[in-house]
């Protein structure tokens, strides 16, 4: 489990220098980000920001060599509307040497900008 205000300094010490970081495209912080403090600073920063209790909950872990593919859900509540959301979320993680050299979001993106948007 992993939170957007959980230990960002143990979250960058498994993180290469030269990774590559890519939210979904249409994901409130999409784009990819280089660099472990670019990551956390562009993303899990930026989460906690906007959201309380930002969490991704790991429930399955795919492993085949380098690539390690992990479903989960997030939880949070948007700090502007009140809004929460539970959605499901894909993560593959490229893994070398003992640490993350790559990763990418999949995510229902619509579902967290919902969670985003106030009431008409």
């Amino acid at each position: 489990m992993a939170s957007a205000t959980g230990d960002l300094e143990a979250l960058r010490a498994t993180l290469a220098p030269d990774v590559e970081w890519t939210e979904m495209a249409g994901f409130p912080l999409a784009g990819t980000y280089r660099t472990p403090d670019g990551v956390t600073s562009n993303v899990m920063e930026q989460l906690a920001k906007e959201w309380d209790g930002w969490t991704a909950h790991d429930d399955t872990y795919v492993v085949d060599g380098e690539n390690v593919v992990v479903l989960a859900r997030y939880t949070a509540t948007n700090k502007a509307t009140g809004k929460a959301i539970d959605v499901r979320v894909a993560h593959h993680f490229v893994v070398r040497g003992g640490l993350i050299v790559r990763f990418e979001q999949f995510v229902d993106t619509a579902k967290v900008r919902e969670a985003m948007t106030h009431d008409a």
